[in-house]
């Protein structure tokens, strides 16, 4: 079995040198310093509870260089979903499967409209890493679970091929007969984490110790339920309360990826994620007040850090 990686960051270098481990024929595309790194070197997993080494690594930017995969994995920025769509077309036969480990639920339709839906299986994953140096994955937390399946709830045959390839490599891996209440399962948190961390500037102890903006967190992943069971999500009415019941447990410390952006520059996944259920909730009729403010907020920073005031005055003097 063949799979192409598509994006070597924290999500798809784990994974991929997990699959890698277990015997499957994986390809990563990815670029700049990393890739030069995996390409000398191999691709190290380090922090967790066993060292992983793939060794050696087959990479490129160049989807041409990897050929056609039976599976096609995406774990690229959202931003970036678009272009790789189209990039990625010699990776793509007759027989490739497609899933999308990214965040969100819009990233699907993306998927559809550019290759089919008889291609695309449905995807969650969860990982706590980070890229500690080029070529290098730092696995930050015991969290590591993936889930995927078919769209109609059947256990197909390549959803079977998938499983067999992903606990081969010691992947907590699940086969779904329901993935897209998974998705939406996933949503839910991740909208409510990276909303309000982002937003507030602050990791997720403060913001569920304090009275108002624990409410305020509790009412956002309410939104996303709402907007999820319109969609046929079928969520229990009761999921945001639970989600909050998660938030209690995490570390103090704990953040998220789209703060971790905020705080370097980097542009935000925010129209995918709170931005994302303000568009789905206007499809059907629901308002979102509380998430449409979070995007609001953060609009500005979509692309990254806008330029400052004194920044701006320092180009047009043409100090360095």
């Amino acid at each position: 079995m063949r799979i192409a990686v598509i994006g070597a960051g924290g999500f798809g270098g784990y994974f991929g040198a997990r699959l890698a481990q277990g015997g499957a024929d994986v390809c990563f595309l990815a670029r700049g310093a990393h890739l030069a790194a995996m390409r000398a070197n191999g691709l190290l997993i380090e922090g967790g509870p066993e060292r992983i080494c793939a060794n050696p690594v087959t990479a490129s930017d160049n989807p041409s260089d990897l050929g056609v995969a039976d599976f096609v994995l995406l774990a690229v920025k959202l931003w970036d979903t678009e272009m790789v769509l189209d990039q990625i077309k010699p990776m793509v036969g007759p027989f490739t499967t497609l899933i999308s480990f990214q965040n969100g639920v819009l990233k699907d339709n993306a998927l559809r409209d550019a290759y089919g839906a008889a291609k695309i299986m449905g995807g969650v994953g969860y990982v706590a890493t980070t890229i500690d140096r080029p070529g290098v994955i730092r696995q930050t937390g015991p969290m590591e679970r993936l889930v995927f399946g078919e769209f109609d709830g059947r256990r197909s045959a390549r959803a079977e091929a998938f499983l067999h390839a992903c606990l081969k490599g010691g992947i907590n891996a699940e086969l779904s007969t329901d993935i897209l209440r998974e998705i939406w399962e996933k949503y839910v948190f991740l909208v409510g984490l990276s909303g309000t961390t982002t937003a507030m500037r602050s990791a997720i102890g403060p913001i569920r110790e304090n009275r108002q903006t624990r409410a305020f967190l509790l009412d956002v992943m309410r939104e996303v339920v709402a907007v999820g069971n319109a969609h046929g999500a079928e969520l229990q009415e009761d999921y945001a309360e639970r989600r909050l019941a998660l938030a209690d447990d995490v570390a103090a410390d704990m953040t998220s990826s789209m703060h971790h952006d905020l705080q370097r520059g980097r542009p935000l996944e925010i129209r995918w994620l709170s931005g994302g259920v303000v568009q789905l909730g206007s499809a059907v009729g629901i308002t979102t007040p509380l998430n449409r403010a979070i995007a609001d907020i953060l609009a500005l920073y979509e692309a990254g850090a806008p330029a400052t005031l004194e920044t701006r005055a320092m180009e047009s003097s043409g100090a360095a």
